[in-house]
């Protein structure tokens, strides 16, 4: 029995790996996971390189007049008279931009003239720059504050809050919480995807054997429970392959980027990705966060309040065991009906707490601790997408235990369940079985 259940296994691993299909999503998805990580990053770093700029102020309201600050990227000169004159001799003169502040007396209103591109940046760069010089007027006019005392009182008066999470162990660990949800959130989706995907294909085989007769030849020298064992065993292996190799290669490709590229997960780098996810917050202390500001396997270790080596581990426990209870259970489907439009009405029960875990993955990873969240990740047909969007932000340790046991006692139960199942609906042939059929199944 051991030696025809091995070569089922064998069958179902070797038939799949050779498909094109598998070589193409193992090579891509690690190619789009590195992507996720280092483009953000890249196009951040590529947008601060900005070209410089020459700006040539015209100004009505003689309050910017030799006040603006230049800087690497740009350079500001000054000119008085007609505009229209000024601003076709000033492209001419090699000047990018033509900044017009008109004299009004009700705030300060400008118009900038360019001829090509306009230079990425610049729009906001004049814009902050008036309001500190027209600011600075006003304190000075209005109130007579001088200015460089008003900015000294505003850098003594900032304040910046630090995230330290406490373990069980009474440790401190400063990380970001927002990095903690994103994180957990892409877990939670990768794992719905693997699952829904790696089971479709246990329901497809089995339907495509016994629609085509092929099950009622294997059967003639096999056991169902040897079938149904080596169908899914066979396709988990190869889920396994499939996440052994996409880690193997983002991790290559990874660190091929940190040696070709060093500065590219500098703490600069960071801390302007980091701003721009957090819409316009800085995360606390973000380049502090990292043993090495400057090496991304530091920075993703040191993001989370646990071990990212027990993230990974939780990561492959929830797929095999979300896989195995699904695909045990869509095996069990495919063996009751003929075709795969008639398995949805027995698929979609199966499904739906599934989905609701999607639905709820948000409300998850804003609260990771509360009621609904806990509960969900109790559930065994929700906890391998719950528990991986909760774990990244910390999750204590009788928890997850305890999710890991009930998802294993649940395991049992769809094995004993699809067992029985399909020892008869494999050789059932024409109409649909009823639940009560199906259910009556079980006693037999």
């Amino acid at each position: 029995m051991k030696n025809k259940t091995l070569l089922i296994i064998s069958r179902e691993y070797l038939t799949r790996i050779q498909k094109k299909s598998f070589i193409i999503i193992t090579i891509l998805m690690p190619v789009l996971l590195v992507a996720m990580i280092v483009l953000p990053v890249l196009f951040m770093t590529l947008s601060e390189k900005r070209q410089f700029s020459r700006i040539l102020v015209v100004d009505e309201s003689e309050v910017f007049i030799n006040n603006f600050q230049d800087n690497e990227h740009y350079e500001f000169c000054y000119r008085s008279g007609d505009i229209e004159q000024i601003k076709r001799e000033a492209f001419d003169q090699d000047f990018d931009v033509v900044l017009q502040i008109l004299s009004n007396s009700q705030g300060v209103k400008s118009n900038i003239y360019y001829k090509k591109n306009l230079p990425t940046g610049l729009q906001s760069e004049v814009e902050s720059q008036m309001d500190d010089i027209f600011f600075n007027q006003l304190l000075k006019d209005s109130l007579s504050i001088d200015p460089q005392r008003f900015e000294n009182m505003q850098t003594l008066a900032k304040s910046e809050a630090a995230t330290i999470q406490i373990d069980d162990r009474g440790g401190e660990k400063e990380h970001d919480s927002e990095v903690n949800q994103i994180f957990g959130m892409m877990c939670g989706l990768i794992i719905y995807f693997i699952i829904i995907m790696f089971a479709s294909l246990v329901l497809r085989g089995v339907l495509e054997e016994k629609s085509n007769r092929i099950v009622e030849v294997l059967l003639s020298s096999v056991k169902p429970a040897q079938l149904l064992v080596g169908k899914i065993v066979g396709i988990a292996l190869v889920g396994l392959t499939q996440l052994v190799i996409w880690a193997a290669l983002s991790g290559a490709i990874l660190l091929g980027i940190q040696l070709a590229a060093p500065d590219l997960f500098s703490s600069d780098a960071v801390e302007t990705v980091a701003t721009t996810a957090t819409s316009g917050e800085m995360l606390s202390n973000g380049a502090e966060l990292a043993a090495d500001p400057g090496n991304i396997f530091s920075m993703i270790q040191n993001y989370f309040p646990v071990s990212f080596g027990v993230i990974i581990f939780c990561f492959v426990f929830y797929f095999v065991v979300g896989y195995l209870i699904y695909s045990t259970l869509y095996a069990a489907t495919g063996s009751v009906v003929d075709n795969e439009s008639d398995s949805q009405q027995y698929t979609m029960p199966i499904t739906i707490p599934l989905i609701l875990a999607i639905v709820f993955v948000p409300s998850i990873s804003t609260n990771p601790d509360g009621s609904l969240a806990m509960w969900l990740s109790m559930i065994p047909l929700t906890s391998p997408i719950a528990m991986m969007v909760r774990l990244p932000s910390g999750v204590p340790a009788w928890e997850l235990l305890l999710s890991m046991g009930i998802a294993l006692a649940f395991l049992v139960f769809c094995i004993w369940f699809a067992a029985k199942v399909y020892r008869i609906g494999i050789m059932t042939y024409g109409k649909k079985p009823s639940w009560r059929t199906i259910f009556r199944w079980l006693r037999q």
